[in-house]
């Protein structure tokens, strides 16, 4: 299996969350950052599956972004949708973190 199907889902599923918090609180920086992210793991498995570079690195960085986001938030509030959120960030993380570490 290929990264860009983790990326894709990863993609859908952040920019799900943003919705899902923009739709319970209203909150546009929910919104926002979930369409931000989604949208950087959905360029990071465009480039993926083209044979592009910095695939990966766009899929970490999304990784990142997202884990340092709700990863505290997920420990403070032990709310449902961080705690997705910060399971979905780790994954990116191992995976693209693995894969960045065999290109060094």
């Amino acid at each position: 299996m290929g990264l860009d199907l983790p990326a894709y889902v990863l993609a859908g599923l952040t920019a799900t969350g943003g919705a899902i918090g923009y739709a319970r609180t209203g909150s546009v920086p929910s919104v926002a950052a979930g369409s931000l992210v989604g949208l950087l793991y959905a360029l990071g498995g465009y480039r993926i599956q083209n044979a592009q570079p910095y695939g990966v690195e766009l899929g970490l960085v999304a990784s990142i972004v997202l884990g340092g986001s709700s990863i505290p938030r997920a420990i403070r509030s032990q709310k449902p949708v961080p705690v997705l959120l910060s399971v979905l960030a780790t994954y990116g993380l191992y995976t693209f973190g693995d894969a960045f570490r065999r290109t060094l």
